[in-house]
């Protein structure tokens, strides 16, 4: 996936500016920024959800207009169907793409299992706690086997430990089944552990400040956490944050 000159406006504010990306095959990009710098303005862009003012998105070298096929997301505040039970909501992406009903049900039942669900199949929302609802939007985004997934701070809305318990599940999730991710949050230390690169936004309008390597050897587990390169990774990319003119 590429991102060329992409620039976002609302009316005549310009939140981000001539943003260039490049995304390889299963490699996980995770973005950082201060509030307000246009990460989620960014994601929403390259899923189709609202146009940019300026530049592209392509995706497999073809440029994307609307929604395009291939590529799923996952929302903060998980945005399930409350009506719909856990293997419904699994199910209802691929009910919508033509799949057929019992291979659709068959399908979310094996993501449900992956993501640690089994047993709450005909659940609903409501009965499920938010790391739970978390897991079934995860699962409802695997569930299209997706090119391209995207990460919309997914565990910003969850208590602590909840969130670090999932961090870690995804990243067993990504290492068995690799995709493609563009991961955004606030958190740096989830930026770190997840990203095989950081994009680091700043500046107003938003531009990249610097893209740093994570050369972090994977599997990655909580002793990664304690690492020095993650902790110097860390250091800088708070420091580039905390630079309000850290943008060349």
């Amino acid at each position: 996936m590429a991102i060329d000159g992409l620039t976002m406006r609302f009316g005549e504010r310009t939140v981000s500016q001539d943003i260039d990306l490049t995304i390889g095959a299963g490699e996980v990009l995770s973005i950082v920024g201060p509030s307000g710098c246009g990460k989620t303005t960014l994601l929403r862009a390259v899923a189709g959800l609202i146009p940019p003012a300026e530049g592209e998105v392509r995706i497999d070298g073809q440029t994307t207009a609307g929604t395009p096929d291939g590529v799923a997301m996952v929302f903060q505040h998980f945005g399930l169907f409350p009506w719909k039970t856990v293997e419904a909501n699994v199910a209802y992406a691929l009910r919508v793409r033509g799949v057929a009903k019992k291979e659709a049900q068959e399908r979310a039942r094996e993501l449900i299992t992956l993501v640690g669900l089994s047993g709450f199949e005909k659940s609903y929302p409501h009965q499920l706690s938010g790391g739970m609802q978390q897991r079934t939007g995860l699962a409802r985004a695997l569930a299209v086997r997706p090119r391209l997934l995207l990460m919309d701070e997914p565990f910003g809305a969850l208590d602590a430990q909840t969130r670090e318990v999932l961090q870690f599940e995804l990243l067993r999730i990504w290492q068995d089944h690799p995709v493609t991710m563009l991961f955004v949050t606030h958190s740096i230390d989830e930026a770190v552990l997840f990203g095989d690169r950081i994009a680091v936004l700043n500046g107003r309008p938003s531009g990249v400040a610097e893209l740093i390597d994570v050369t972090l050897p994977h599997p990655r587990d909580r002793s990664v956490l304690a690492a020095p390169e993650f902790l110097a990774i860390r250091e800088r990319v708070w420091s580039l944050i905390m630079n309000a003119d850290a943008r060349p």
